[in-house]
């Protein structure tokens, strides 16, 4: 039997208990029947994109996933909604209680109206690269030289885990 794909999913949030939310989060995709979380990386704050809103942690997970890419997302998307976030409502880079974003699928390259992958921004954002290259030293060829031309500000938090 062949592996399934690797899988990283980027989590944020600013809004409410993001550690709590992220556990919560990771709980809820482990509790997915096809999803193994193999690896978590550590909790990093970053100064948000957009309007005044307070700092964002940020982190990454990895995954064995056996689903496909867009059953994957409409699962992600239920766990947002579970804790509390509107998509609907919310402005464009404000603030979130939750925000899975599906990083990386191995072996996918898709351009839909709902799902793109790899992520189309990835590469410009230093809080989505630099927990992905902590649990994902493989991609590094890929994503490597696109974050050391960042100029983003990103602090590990001491003390926090998954």
């Amino acid at each position: 039997m062949s592996r399934p794909p690797m899988v990283i999913v980027g989590l944020g949030a600013n809004l409410g208990q993001p550690l709590e939310t992220f556990r919560s989060a990771i709980d809820a995709l482990q509790a997915t029947k096809g999803i193994v979380i193999e690896a978590r990386s550590s909790v990093y704050r970053t100064a948000p994109i957009g309007p005044a809103q307070p700092d964002y942690l940020n982190a990454a997970i990895r995954l064995a996933c056996q689903l496909e890419p867009l059953p994957l997302l409409h699962r992600c998307l239920e766990i947002e909604r579970a804790h509390g976030r509107d998509r609907e409502h919310e402005v464009r880079f404000g603030p979130r209680t939750l925000d899975l974003d599906l990083l990386y699928f191995e072996g996918a390259e898709l351009a839909t109206d709902e799902l793109t992958l790899p992520h189309p921004r990835l590469h410009e954002r230093a809080f989505a690269l630099t927990p992905l290259l902590e649990i994902a030293p493989e991609l590094a060829p890929r994503y490597a030289a696109a974050l050391s031309l960042l100029d983003q500000s990103i602090t590990r938090l001491e003390g926090a885990s998954l």
